[in-house]
């Protein structure tokens, strides 16, 4: 892949949340996720790239824009052609009640280089370089949450574990907690969630818990590029689902993915902070018809991590 398509794709994270910015804590989701959905979309046309989304806001009867499936990118001759992850709003509902840390994301890959996700849940483990090659899945908890401590060189008790505040969690986060490790629980966006375990001074140190299989796929995309470990196991919830991830071509159900089976050879990792969180800033409106956006490029080639502050003249560019 082209590097410089690295800062194309800024644009595209960019333009979804700073219109999503627009509809911060006003209490309506769909409007929110719309808005980051049509700007994104719209930004991708001036990309060089022969794109397709292979993870991205639903069937292509379910969704009218970012389908899975949908071709995206200028295709102009020549043009890389690449698999496109996204969620244009990871956090919707951070974004409409003003919390904290909702996003734009993209990961991009080679051709045929990401797992093909179904909309289904995903049992997931995550952790930053110091711990890589220690976390496993089939452990327990307690098991993990000592091996991630003992690899990093710290006490359990100055641990910080992050699990999503889910009842589906209640034993999870009991058992975290019996370890004396310091747990955080999150409403939402477990992407960030995951790629905060790898990030330096982000003040996680371990992601466990149950959220979206597509944004597994991501958050994999992410921890190449940051050297940091990452586990999947997909969990249904009906057996409708467990056909139609068969009709996806995978035929081991209760498999244990690793991050290399997630997502592999060269990718790229693009945000754009939304809300404030441990990540990125959020979207700044300033005088003027201003704003000021702040995001992160990744690349697992290079392992080079760029993070851009961009001011913007939306006089020129309106977000709507």
């Amino acid at each position: 892949m082209d590097r410089n398509l690295a800062l194309e794709f800024v644009r595209v994270t960019e333009a979804a949340a700073l219109a999503s910015a627009r509809w911060m804590g006003r209490g309506d989701e769909k409007a929110a996720d719309a808005a980051a959905v049509d700007a994104m979309r719209k930004a991708f046309d001036i990309v060089r790239m022969d794109g397709t989304v292979v993870i991205g806001e639903g069937e292509r009867d379910e969704a009218p824009m970012l389908y899975i499936g949908e071709p995206v990118g200028d295709k102009s001759l020549d043009a890389p052609k690449l698999d496109i992850a996204l969620d244009p709003l990871e956090g919707t509902t951070i974004c409409a009640t003003g919390g904290v840390g909702a996003i734009s994301v993209i990961a991009v890959a080679e051709k045929g280089k990401f797992l093909h996700a179904p909309d289904t849940y995903m049992d997931k483990i995550a952790c930053g370089p110091g711990a890589r090659g220690k976390i496993d899945i089939d452990k327990t908890p307690t098991e993990n949450i000592n091996a991630v401590a003992k690899a990093l060189g710290k006490a359990v008790s100055d641990l910080t574990v992050v699990i999503l505040n889910r009842p589906r969690h209640t034993d999870l986060i009991a058992e975290a907690r019996k370890t004396g490790a310091r747990i955080n629980l999150i409403g939402d966006g477990d992407v960030s969630a995951a790629v905060a375990s790898a990030w330096p001074d982000s003040g996680v140190d371990l992601l466990m818990g149950i959220g979206g299989a597509p944004e597994g796929v991501i958050s994999a995309a992410a921890m190449q590029c940051l050297g940091g470990d990452f586990q999947g196991r997909l969990k249904f919830r009906n057996e409708e689902e467990r056909e139609r991830a068969k009709r996806m071509g995978l035929k081991d159900l209760d498999k244990k993915f690793t991050m290399d089976e997630l997502a592999s050879g060269s990718v790229m990792f693009i945000a754009s902070g939304v809300t404030d969180g441990p990540l990125l800033k959020g979207i700044r409106f300033l005088p003027d018809g201003k704003a000021k956006s702040h995001s992160v490029v990744m690349r697992s080639q290079t392992g080079t991590i760029r993070t851009i502050e961009a001011f913007h003249d939306l006089t020129r560019k309106p977000a709507k």
